[in-house]
């Protein structure tokens, strides 16, 4: 009986450790200070073909998401995402899709489920752009809160939940 103590004992400490080395190794980066500025230079193609600038959203808080098709987590969090925005609009905030996936793909998803806020299809290159805010491993979903003046204030890796939007909503 005492053996199993232990054995039950050392196993909980390792799934412990594991658990806490994942959270470590998974935990955004900070990213560099020149970031942002190089964020609000980009712009994207939307899923209709036109040109989406970054610069457009500056001026209001700014909720970047990154994002794919194939992504359960992205897909499940996307209404959360499209209702936040619709509650905030009217206060100034703006939500940004930015679509790591083919665009074939996104425009057949958002002809099932269209958002009321921007979508860029960022392909390749969103993956990089993520890595350089802070999303060093590359994983999705991925969210990051800029306020009014543009500074990045918040990052997740990992679905975004109703206390995160209201949270992140008492911050800017």
């Amino acid at each position: 009986m005492k053996r199993r103590g232990l054995l039950a004992g050392g196993t909980a400490v390792a799934a412990l450790a594991g658990v806490g080395l994942a959270g470590w190794r998974l935990r955004p980066a900070p990213p560099p200070d020149d970031v942002p500025a190089d964020l609000w230079s980009r712009s994207w193609e939307t899923p209709d073909g036109r040109t989406l600038a970054a610069a457009e959203l500056r001026g209001g808080p700014l909720l970047l998401n990154f994002w794919a098709t194939w992504c359960p987590p992205c897909v499940e969090e996307l209404p959360l995402l499209d209702a936040f925005f619709r509650a905030g609009r009217e206060q100034g905030w703006q939500v940004l899709g930015l679509a790591i996936d083919q665009p074939s793909a996104v425009r057949a998803f958002l002809g099932r489920q269209p958002l009321a806020f921007p979508v860029g299809l960022a392909g390749l290159g969103g993956t990089e752009l993520a890595r350089g805010l802070g999303n060093v491993n590359g994983g999705l979903p991925f969210s990051v809160l800029f306020d009014r003046a543009g500074a990045l204030v918040e990052r997740k890796l990992g679905r975004l939940l109703p206390q995160d939007l209201q949270r992140w909503r008492g911050r800017v």
